[in-house]
């Protein structure tokens, strides 16, 4: 399913954006999405995956994506297990700071319970991001990523949280 919108990006441009889920074994956007990744791989030194790990993720994940079809250019994306956990998630740069970030793991969250991912313990913009959207940071994982760099555990959606929801049910 497709849901097309109209968003201001910047200060004066408005943009139409696509939205979707690529299902799993869909690979008509893995070389778009590996693009993006590779391109914030270089300007942020994160996202180091190598091509053949990226691509075994992506087909095996549903893939959360937003985009903009006139010009053709991959705004975002998330790629995520069926139990919620988070393997990528990516904005473009040039679009960063306009929500889109909030919005992929806002519609990651209405398909799952919890939400959770890693974060490089170095990665204080990541980092920042999941702790302002309510991510606990659950625990460090030292040498958890290939170069041997640590890692955070993160989780949104707590038993807490659900017993909050569940709680409402019973105050009608």
């Amino acid at each position: 399913m497709e849901l097309y919108y109209s968003v201001s990006y910047g200060s004066s441009v408005s943009v139409t954006v696509e939205r979707q889920v690529v299902e799993q074994d869909d690979t008509d956007l893995l070389d778009t999405a590996w693009e993006l990744k590779e391109r914030v791989r270089a300007r942020d030194g994160v996202l180091k995956q190598r091509r053949r790990f990226f691509e075994r993720a992506y087909r095996r994940a549903s893939v959360y994506v937003y985009r903009d079809p006139e010009r053709e250019q991959l705004i975002g994306f998330a790629a995520t297990r069926g139990d919620g956990y988070v393997l990528f998630l990516v904005v473009a740069p040039e679009y960063r700071g306009e929500g889109f970030g909030e919005a992929l793991i806002a519609r990651v969250a209405e398909d799952h319970d919890r939400v959770t991912c890693h974060a490089r313990t170095t990665n204080e913009e990541a980092l920042s991001f999941y702790h302002h959207l309510g991510f606990e940071t659950v625990r460090r994982i030292d040498g958890y990523y290939e170069d041997g760099g640590d890692a955070y555990y993160l989780r949104l959606g707590d038993s807490a949280g659900l017993v909050e929801r569940l709680s409402s049910f019973f105050r009608r």
